[in-house]
Parts: C-alpha cells; sequence; structure tokens
C-alpha cells in the first residue's frame, strides 16, 4: 500500500473542493459500496459498517480516447478493487483517515494527477435524525 503521506493538501481546488485537471479530465466512481470496521465508538468497532466512497481520479484521458487502449488510462476496475482491499485492511477510527489512505493509495497511480475521496458512512451513529456523514478531500501526488 502507498504511504498517505505521497499526496499533497488541496491547494488549487475549486470552490466545490473538487481540484481542476489541467486537462479537464478525470474519471468518476460513484457510490462504490463497502464494509469496514471503522468508528471511535466502542460499539462501532465490533462489526463492520456500510460505507458509500466517491472518487475522482484526475489525469490526462486525451491518448486512451484517441486510441481506445486500457492501459493509457486508470483501470478503474483495478481501482475499486485496491479501495475494497484497503477498507478490509485498514480498520481506522475516523472517515478523515480512511480518506487519507485512499487517497495516498490513488495518488500512487503514475498517471493520476490528484484524487478527490468522499467517504461517507451510510449509518451514522448519532441520535438525532442524520440520513448520512462523510468527508471529501483532495490530494495531489507528492
Amino acid at each position: 500500500m502507498t504511504a498517505p503521506d505521497r499526496c499533497a493538501g488541496d491547494a488549487g481546488a475549486t470552490s466545490d473542493g473538487r481540484l481542476a485537471s489541467p486537462h479537464g479530465d478525470r474519471i468518476e466512481l460513484r457510490d462504490l459500496r463497502v464494509t469496514c470496521v471503522i468508528g471511535a465508538l466502542a460499539h462501532e468497532r465490533t462489526a463492520p459498517q456500510p460505507l458509500s466512497i466517491d472518487v475522482d481520479l484526475h489525469a490526462d484521458l486525451s491518448q486512451a480516447g484517441v486510441t481506445d487502449d486500457l492501459q493509457r488510462t486508470v483501470d478503474y476496475g483495478a481501482v475499486c478493487d485496491r479501495i475494497v482491499a484497503l477498507c478490509d485492511e485498514a480498520q481506522p477510527q475516523l472517515l478523515e483517515r480512511l480518506a487519507e489512505l485512499i487517497a495516498g493509495e490513488l495518488c500512487g497511480i503514475e498517471t493520476v494527477t490528484a484524487a478527490t475521496v468522499t467517504v461517507t458512512k451510510l449509518r451514522p451513529p448519532v441520535a438525532a435524525d442524520l440520513g448520512t456523514s462523510g468527508v471529501r478531500i483532495t490530494r495531489r501526488p507528492a
């Protein structure tokens, strides 16, 4: 796994927190459903919880568009597999930590110029009638 410190902060992010690719190109992955042991409360550490993960991978996609060659882009099936494996292994306390780990892993992909990761807890453990809780971060390769 790639260390999370391989990514820099969100300098250059747009007003909605997303980082514009110099080419305007990005691969968007939405609502990847995983289960993960995550949470700071004792009862959250006893069983996996459902999460939804969204990812924007910024990369130059022009050669893939011209050549129709999978080797010229980011294989999002492989990206999903990497995220699922990371969620199985990590067991962090905070959503922020999981997002950071995922972004660090994705910034290790050679052609990725930035990664925006949103991690959403689908059943947050709060007394209020809260539908979801989540974090979104943007990182660039260091």
